[in-house]
């Protein structure tokens, strides 16, 4: 019943993967990147295969094989493998449902009219390496693979500009309120050193006034009589007398 295995990183036995046999008969979608794989000779008869991933691998030749094994295959991904010529490609003609072929770092796509060549082998193609024979994008192919990402790392990276301008705006106002407490702090603070200085005059002015109370009557009136600056009875007499 499994329909999708992933055999990724799994050394191969001589190029052969061991264990894959026709007793996976409903697998759609097959994945063996980077197994060391030299053929697909070895490959299980599986008529329900849809998607078959062989990339990083050194596959050279010999795919007449997969129009035997696997005739429904719609995707074939041959990215990094030893593919030189276009003709090798030919047996891939008698996949008729092969839409979207993948052949990324091969030496084969380094020929001159490389695409032109191989849409023209294959017509039942639609996709080679991620684009049409229109360069129209696959939907599905990946941005960062085909050099796409680049105009999108730049817009991501206005938008980071954006993100961090925010934020210092956003520092500066957390600033000027945090001064403003600080502000209002100090006030606070001296509002009550005010206080505290009016309540040690009041109580100074109250020892005072208990200090006067204590002193004999005449005493106490004589001092007030000096504090005002009023001129003493006697010396008014002493003026008469002159």
């Amino acid at each position: 019943q499994v329909k999708e295995l992933v055999l990724d990183n799994c050394r191969s036995d001589d190029g052969k993967v061991v264990g894959l046999s026709s007793d996976f008969e409903n697998l759609e979608f097959l994945s063996m990147i980077n197994v060391n794989l030299l053929s697909v000779s070895n490959l299980p008869k599986l008529n329900k295969l849809r998607k078959l991933e062989l990339s990083d691998n050194r596959i050279s030749g010999g795919l007449e094989v997969l129009a035997e094994r696997t005739p429904n295959l719609t995707h074939l991904n041959l990215s990094g493998n030893k593919i030189k010529d276009i003709n090798t490609l030919e047996p891939l003609k008698k996949l008729p449902n092969l839409h979207s072929l993948d052949l990324f770092n091969c030496e084969v796509t380094m020929l001159i009219n490389y695409r032109e060549s191989v849409f023209t082998l294959l017509p039942q193609l639609t996709y080679l390496d991620g684009f049409d024979a229109d360069d129209q994008e696959a939907p599905d192919s990946d941005p960062e693979a085909d050099g796409d990402g680049l105009e999108d790392e730049y817009e991501n990276g206005e938008e980071n500009d954006d993100d961090e301008e925010d934020d210092l705006d956003e520092e500066v106002i957390d600033d000027e309120e945090d001064e403003d407490d600080d502000l209002e702090g100090e006030e606070e603070e001296d509002g009550v050193d005010d206080e505290e200085e009016d309540e040690e005059e009041d109580g100074e002015e109250d020892e005072e006034d208990e200090a006067d109370d204590d002193l004999p009557r005449g005493e106490k009136r004589k001092r007030n009589v000096e504090d005002e600056g009023e001129e003493d009875p006697e010396d008014e007499e002493e003026d008469e007398d002159d």
